[in-house]
C-alpha cells in the first residue's frame, strides 16, 4: 500500500513479530518528590553520585552522565543519565523544595523501580508521588 505525505512518496512497511521474545520491554517509572531539602536540591556533585549509584543498582549500562546547576527564580540542579537502556533524569527546583523524576528502560534485566526508590531513599521527601507506564512494544 503506498500513501503520499506532503508530496513525498511514502512506503508503508508491515513487520511481523515472530516470537512472545521479539519485543521491546519497556518499564517507565515516574515522579515528583515533595518538601525536599532545599540545600541538597542545589548540591549537583552529590546529585550525579545519588543518580549514577541508581544507575548501578537498577543494573542498567551508563553511557553517560551530565549535571548543570541553575540559579535565579526556579534554580536548581537537572541531572540525565543516558544509558544502553534508555535514562534516568532527575530535575530539582531548590525555591520550591520540589524535584521530578524519570526513569526509563528498555532493558528486559534492568530495574528502573530499584533506582526510583534508591533516589527517593536518598532524597528523603515528606511525600512524593509514583506512576508507572509499561511502555512495551505489544
Amino acid at each position: 500500500m503506498r500513501r503520499r505525505a506532503l508530496g513525498k512518496k511514502m512506503e508503508q512497511q508491515t513487520y511481523f513479530q515472530t516470537s512472545s521474545e521479539d519485543k521491546i520491554i519497556g518499564k517507565h517509572v515516574f515522579g515528583n518528590l515533595y518538601d525536599l531539602d532545599e540545600e541538597l536540591l542545589t548540591d549537583k556533585d552529590l546529585l550525579e553520585k545519588i543518580v549514577l549509584e541508581a544507575v548501578n543498582i537498577a543494573k542498567m549500562n551508563l553511557v553517560e552522565i551530565k549535571a548543570w546547576k541553575f540559579g535565579g527564580k526556579k534554580g536548581g540542579v537537572s541531572v540525565i543519565a543516558l544509558v544502553e537502556e534508555s535514562h534516568i533524569a532527575l530535575h530539582t527546583w531548590n525555591e520550591y523544595k520540589y524535584a521530578t523524576l524519570d526513569v526509563y528502560t528498555c532493558g528486559e534485566q534492568s530495574d528502573p523501580q530499584s533506582a526510583f526508590n534508591y533516589i527517593v531513599a536518598q532524597l528523603k521527601p515528606r511525600r512524593y508521588q509514583m506512576f508507572y507506564a509499561d511502555r512495551s512494544s505489544a
